[in-house]
Formats: structure tokens, C-alpha cells, sequence
């Protein structure tokens, strides 16, 4: 593992007091390609700015005091205004809503030109007809490998009956019912 920057350096020797065999990237890529994950897409304003990006990442931490996370690597193009941002919105989305999360994944676009989206009173921008989205504001943001692990503190939300967008194997996939 190479330093990037000196916040690194403590995980990285925890790390090497370990003296045993660690997965490649590849290796671990091809774990978690089929580990099967909701779509989010989180976003946030940057003075005038909206700017959001898709998360697979999202976990719930805890319910008391009710709280949330994702990570977002270091090198991604949101990282800085996230770095900034005291708030997000993180809006989970829906079966059928592939094309945001394309969208909110690509680089180099307006992700939010071609609308679908609602601002917030406070700016934050929710997708329309997502499963559900959570306002919350930014607790911490912990370096952690080549990525951050944003922490944040849920503070108003809205949901549908919709079904979720689920990720796996780089495709997405419906969920059927049990019988």
C-alpha cells in the first residue's frame, strides 16, 4: 500500500503489524462485484453549486442516535466539495432509475442538467421517486485507505412504497419476490 498522504501512515503500519497474506484489488473487487448493494446517490451544494455522485457504499451505523456512512475515494472529483460540505442529501434509489445512477456515475457531465431532481428548503438536492432519502449532516470524514468514511447524522427524510435499484456483478438487478 503506498502513502498518499501522512493521515495514512498510522493505518498503514497497524497494517504492517500484521505479518500475513492480504487479497490483491483484484482479488478484492471480485468479492464484493458479488455482494449484492442498494444505489444511492448523495449530494450536496458547494456555494452555488450542486454536486452529487452514485454510492453503493451506504451502511446504516446506528438508529440511536440515528446515524449513517459511506466512503468515497480520495481521488474522486467530488472529494473536495465533499471535504467542505456541513450537509447531504443521500437519496436511495428506486427500481427503474438505472439511468440517474449512471448519471450521478459518470464523470465529466452536469450530473444535474438534465433535472429529476428536487431542491430541499436548505438546498440539498433529493431524486424524485426514490425509494427514500435522508437530509443529514456531516460528523466526521476518517481516512481510510485510498478512500474517506463519511459519518453523518440523520435529520429529516422521505420515503415511498417503491423497490429498491440493486447493484451487483456491474449490472443492476430487480428484486423478485420470495413465493
Amino acid at each position: 500500500m503506498s502513502t498518499s498522504t501522512p493521515d495514512l501512515r498510522h493505518l498503514e503500519r497497524a497494517l504492517a503489524d500484521h505479518d500475513e497474506p492480504a487479497l490483491t484489488p483484484d482479488e478484492y473487487k471480485q468479492v464484493f462485484r458479488r455482494h449484492a448493494a442498494g444505489v444511492a446517490v448523495v449530494t450536496l451544494r458547494d456555494g452555488d453549486a450542486h454536486v452529487g455522485f452514485t454510492a453503493t457504499s451506504v451502511i446504516s451505523v446506528s438508529a440511536a442516535p440515528p446515524l449513517l456512512a459511506f466512503s468515497l475515494a480520495s481521488g474522486s472529483s467530488s472529494w473536495p466539495a465533499l471535504s467542505r460540505a456541513s450537509t447531504v442529501a443521500v437519496s436511495f434509489l428506486a427500481e427503474g432509475q438505472e439511468d440517474v445512477s449512471t448519471r450521478f456515475a459518470t464523470s465529466g457531465v452536469d450530473r444535474f442538467a438534465d433535472g429529476g431532481w428536487t431542491a430541499l428548503p436548505t438546498g440539498e438536492a433529493v431524486v424524485d421517486g426514490a425509494l427514500a432519502w435522508v437530509r443529514a449532516r456531516v460528523v466526521q470524514r476518517t481516512p481510510v485507505g485510498d478512500s474517506y468514511l463519511v459519518s453523518l447524522r440523520a435529520l429529516a427524510h422521505g420515503v415511498t412504497d417503491a423497490q429498491p435499484l440493486v447493484y451487483r456483478d456491474r449490472a443492476y438487478h430487480r428484486l423478485a419476490p420470495r413465493r
